[in-house]
């Protein structure tokens, strides 16, 4: 064991006393724990240890008495200090017949859980171009926010430091069922908005309350892969139902899996295909859950970007009449930004209770100042003007997309343009191998998702191209970029 070194009588003792007994007590241990100072070994005395190592006898024995609580060591009344038989009996028996084994690993749900995950979970970097999901950020009206927050009397913050209804805000919950109702014409109380960390907690929320372990769920091939990963998280089955040009295919869905108690879609804009639900299917699909006493999830992750007129927008499945077993899951993460961690879920009155108890025994409530400042964003109107701003922003960015991987790929990606959404789709013949492509990319710079990511079974193939957070120059470079590629 090295010298410390330290004079425990000068000036620096009160910073320097607990760090150095913590190393005389993790060199002990850690010399018990590899069988260097074996059972019934005798630990020498504290003076002497003291002298040894240039520390004061104090220091030496707070370590031995820690070991001693901790069962490493055991003190014999005039006797002396020794390493306890029972501490490394079983490991010096495991070392010598090479029996020590790894702890546990994961459990087999666990397993599938991780590597649906591994397959699309996004690196934990700056989103740069073409990574899909991420929103305009850059001119996100920051300073706006916090002078909202600065108006907050004292009373208000020191009532949002306190522990909150795991619903949500009642002043949130009331704006947000405002906000539905004037944007994408959903008719509910305030009470049956439940608000949560993001969308992908509302749908475990969902899945935990909903689902028992061995249920059938109908989820689009391709899809989110996050839904799967939480659905099989709950012991839930993922069952896949191919898309068509109308989205989710429900009459082969009930044909293909006859037992299935939810269905979980992205009617506004499929994701990632990009493709609309019309009305017909999604009268079919409703039709379907009240036949089959099943739930309906509308994920809606990016329903506020469609680029038409106020009139030509698609409203939501939820505002449908006959919408009851329809349960309603909005985020902030792309109409504001991802680091507010807030959604909600919309659900029938009599389901409230029981999400917000399911809440609380996750993560008690979401922040309560974030939650206050929001409900004043919305209610003030600011969350109408950023939208409006975006709305305009998006679709200029997506036709720069569009020109510059024409122009960098000399016509090779050809990209349809949308009314709707923050990516778009490239699709190449099916079972053609996407990944190289996107490899090649990102070792280049470029954030390019290969479609066969979000499959289940479908043999579709292509590339992602996110558009919305990156300005003009960065579209335009990380095009060159895949176009090169290609032509190579």
């Amino acid at each position: 064991m090295p010298r410390a070194g330290a004079n425990p009588h000068s000036k620096n003792t009160t910073t320097a006393a607990p760090l150095l007994r913590q190393q005389v007590y993790e060199q002990l241990r850690r010399a018990i724990e590899q069988g260097s100072l074996r059972a019934g070994t005798r630990l020498p005395p504290s003076r002497e240890h003291a002298s040894a190592l240039g520390v004061s006898r104090n220091t030496v024995l707070w370590a031995v008495q820690r070991l001693q609580a901790e069962g490493y060591v055991q003190a014999r009344v005039g006797d002396g200090t020794y390493v306890a038989q029972a501490v490394t009996a079983t490991a010096t028996a495991g070392q010598a017949q090479g029996l020590v084994a790894p702890p546990r690993g994961l459990s087999r749900r666990g397993q599938l859980i991780a590597d649906t995950a591994a397959r699309w979970r996004p690196p934990h970097v700056a989103a740069r171009a073409f990574r899909i999901g991420a929103p305009e950020v850059s001119t996100f009206p920051f300073a706006l926010w916090d002078r909202l927050a600065r108006q907050a009397s004292a009373r208000q913050r020191s009532d949002c430091a306190q522990y909150l209804d795991p619903a949500g805000n009642p002043d949130l919950r009331s704006a947000v069922a405002q906000w539905l109702w004037a944007s994408r014409g959903i008719r509910c109380d305030a009470a049956q908005v439940v608000v949560c960390s993001g969308s992908q907690q509302g749908i475990d929320l969902i899945a935990r309350l909903l689902l028992d372990v061995g249920d059938e769920v109908l989820v689009e091939d391709p899809g989110y892969p996050g839904i799967r990963a939480s659905l099989l998280g709950h012991g839930a089955l993922a069952r896949p139902v191919p898309l068509d040009g109308e989205g989710l295919r429900i009459d082969e869905g009930a044909a293909l899996w006859p037992a299935a108690r939810m269905a979980v879609v992205t009617p506004t804009h499929q994701f990632p295909t990009g493709v609309g639900m019309p009305l017909a299917r999604r009268q079919a699909l409703l039709q379907w859950a009240r036949t089959h006493d099943a739930w309906v999830v509308e994920d809606d992750y990016d329903g506020e970007f469609q680029y038409g007129g106020a009139a030509q927008r698609v409203p939501a499945l939820c505002s449908l009449p006959g919408s009851e077993r329809v349960l309603y899951v909005g985020t902030f993460s792309k109409t504001l930004h991802p680091g507010l961690r807030l959604g909600f879920v919309v659900v029938p009155p009599a389901l409230v209770e029981a999400f917000a108890m399911a809440r609380a025994i996750t993560d008690r409530h979401a922040p309560g100042d974030t939650q206050a400042v929001l409900a004043r964003f919305i209610a003030e109107g600011h969350l109408l003007r950023h939208l409006r701003h975006m709305r305009e922003l998006y679709p200029h960015r997506q036709a720069v997309l569009i020109s510059a991987l024409a122009d960098a790929s000399d016509g090779a990606l050809q990209l349809q343009p949308s009314d709707r959404g923050m990516q778009l789709l490239h699709e190449v013949a099916e079972g053609t191998d996407d990944e190289p492509l996107s490899r090649r990319a990102h070792t280049a710079g470029v954030m390019l998702a290969p479609l066969s990511r979000y499959v289940m079974q479908s043999p579709r193939r292509g590339w992602l191209f996110g558009y919305a957070g990156y300005a003009d120059d960065e579209i335009r470079a990380a095009a060159r970029v895949v176009g090169g590629l290609l032509r190579r």
